[in-house]
């Protein structure tokens, strides 16, 4: 779920030891096509925090790597960013990390007639993320390697949470706060 393509997975890849050492998680890395192409690569440090810095530093690692690699053909702008409030959720880990807060889940195939899950996270088992289903009396218990798609559900729960990892307090207003992500955005061109 970090990557879709194989193009994804060349610049994971590359990405993962450079991230590792500074103690970096890469999150999500999706290449975007177009005209220019945009690289988009979510990462966090290990206590669920990326702000200005780290995405400029570790998009000067990247950016230095890339240049030498050539990972992409043509031209691209390099996006490094935090995962946000309502994330991605990407790694069996995320799962356990946050228990007891909303999200969506999307399988790759049917379960009981659908792919599309909401509830609870209710932690991991195995390799199996449990989720508690509204209207359904038991926990649902999904195969990581099943789940496409996965990431949290903005709720005031979730933001209390999330800026209580920052030393913050929940704000009274919080309209737009899905797109509070810190962002880097670097411009690349390759020959």
């Amino acid at each position: 779920m970090k990557t879709r393509t194989s193009q994804d997975e060349m610049i994971l890849a590359l990405a993962e030891p450079l991230a590792g050492p500074p103690g970096y998680e890469i999150v999500r890395i999706r290449v975007q096509g177009g005209k220019r192409q945009i690289v988009q690569i979510m990462a966090e440090k290990a206590d669920g925090t990326m702000d200005v810095e780290d995405c400029a530093r570790l998009s000067r690692a990247l950016s230095e790597v890339f240049e030498a690699a050539d990972p992409i053909s043509g031209e691209y702008t390099l996006e490094v960013s935090s995962p946000g409030i309502d994330r991605p959720l990407t790694a069996l880990p995320h799962f356990a990390r946050w228990e007891g807060f909303e999200a969506k889940i999307e399988l790759d195939r049917l379960v009981e007639g659908r792919k599309r899950f909401r509830g609870l996270l209710a932690g991991i088992e195995g390799e199996n993320v449990l989720i508690d289903l509204e209207g359904e009396e038991e926990t649902a218990l999904l195969p990581f390697e099943w789940i496409a798609e996965a990431r949290l559900i903005l709720t005031d729960a979730l933001i209390t949470e999330s800026l209580k990892g920052r030393g913050g307090e929940a704000p009274v207003w919080t309209e737009g706060a899905d797109t509070a992500d810190e962002t880097d955005t670097t411009d690349k061109t390759n020959p």
